[in-house]
């Protein structure tokens, strides 16, 4: 019998609910390993366990990032909304492991270009741009007027991208990450945007980090540089501003935080800590491809299934966190930015932490009588297998 007949969904509104309740329901009804159906009925595995996903992430010969290896493709529906993320393509992040590790490194040179010290700078400018917009009133949704817009506006600016078209932007890659036809056409449009900025900086190279790719001696095409540009500004964005909008609802929240919503900041990194355990941003990872039949917690994985990292899943597997956040300060074991050599790169890593950290702080200086404007029960959290982030952060605050 195919133990994917009546598997648990990982999409709708129970699941959207409260995504850590059906973890702990696989968890205590399969072990680290359960079958799970996506959005449309596709099959696949979530990876539940700690030990087991640092497994599958650190023997990539087994478990492959190349979706071509599936065995289920003619199970996926044309307007699948996750197709942008697990389609073949010619990235190095869809790329078995030996492609993966030339193509990868130009990717990684190109990040480490980004001057940290720059970036920081943009992103106050950015941040003080955008609280000028609503300062004066005296009350804002953080989500959609700040976290949403700094990751994408800082993005823009290392990608050479002209300010005016970040709104659209923004709205397209934010719609790419979600569920439904839109989602589809959100992906096309971000793209066809990404394979026009490759041609213009062929015709016109700059100092930006496109260009860096462009005329990278590894001798990328622009399809490849395309697609690499719009999964990185698609991680990027999402990533970080759902760990910006995540840390600030446990500021918000959180009475152990309360003292630095007055001006301090001693706590912000351990904010940004606590929520890589608690609530990591990217909740879940599709995919990998097993290369050959294996058993994988107590599981038969066949050469082609699909598996999805639940890296939210195993951030809070009680077998390496028995006592929940109290082990969270001062511990940087979490698997939120995954790891192995699919990992996040070392600088993009630090692109996203100069960004959380300068939009929270520049928040807390500006408005540091800042408070939720709604019971924390009413806030709602975007519908995403994918990602973990609030559609929306109500505050107040006295207005300047």
């Amino acid at each position: 019998m195919d133990p994917h007949v009546g598997a648990t969904p990982f999409f709708g509104a129970r699941f959207h609910r409260d995504p850590a309740a059906v973890y702990r329901r696989l968890r205590h009804e399969h072990g680290p390993v359960a079958p799970i159906q996506l959005e449309g009925g596709v099959p696949a595995w979530c990876v539940l366990g700690y030990r087991e996903v640092h497994y599958v992430v650190g023997n990539p010969e087994t478990f492959s990032r190349d979706p071509r290896r599936w065995n289920r493709w003619n199970r996926v529906p044309e307007n699948w909304s996750l197709r942008a993320y697990v389609e073949p393509r010619p990235s190095a992040l869809l790329a078995d492991l030996a492609e993966h590790r030339t193509r990868g490194k130009g990717v990684h040179e190109a990040l480490a270009t980004v001057d940290s010290v720059e970036l920081d700078s943009e992103v106050e400018r950015i941040c003080d741009t955008l609280i000028d917009r609503f300062a004066g009133r005296g009350f804002a949704d953080l989500v959609v007027e700040y976290t949403h817009q700094i990751p994408l506006l800082a993005m823009a600016k290392i990608y050479g991208i002209p300010d005016d078209e970040a709104p659209m932007l923004t709205h397209d890659v934010a719609l790419s990450g979600q569920e439904g036809e839109e989602a589809v056409r959100a992906h096309e449009r971000t793209v066809g945007r990404m394979l026009r900025l490759v041609r213009e900086r062929r015709a016109r190279p700059s100092g930006d980090l496109v260009s860096h790719l462009v005329k990278h001696p590894i001798g990328f095409s622009e399809d490849e540089v395309a697609a690499d540009l719009f999964i990185t500004l698609g991680k990027a964005h999402l990533t970080t501003s759902d760990w910006m909008g995540n840390a600030l609802r446990l500021m918000l929240t959180e009475p152990r935080f309360a003292m630095d919503l007055a001006g301090g900041r001693s706590s912000v990194g351990h904010a940004l800590n606590e929520v890589l355990w608690e609530d990591t941003p990217t909740q879940n990872q599709v995919g990998r491809w097993a290369t050959q039949d294996i058993q994988l917690g107590g599981k038969p994985i066949r050469q082609g299934d699909l598996l999805v990292l639940g890296l939210a899943a195993a951030n809070a597997d009680p077998q390496v966190r028995p006592h929940g956040h109290e082990g969270a300060i001062g511990n940087h074991a979490h698997l939120s930015f995954s790891h192995g050599e699919y990992g996040c790169p070392y600088a993009a890593q630090e692109i996203a932490r100069t960004i959380t950290t300068t939009g929270i702080e520049v928040l807390l200086d500006r408005l540091p009588d800042t408070e939720l404007g709604v019971h924390p029960d009413d806030l709602t959290w975007r519908p995403s297998v994918l990602m973990r982030g609030l559609t929306s952060l109500p505050v107040t605050f006295s207005a300047h």
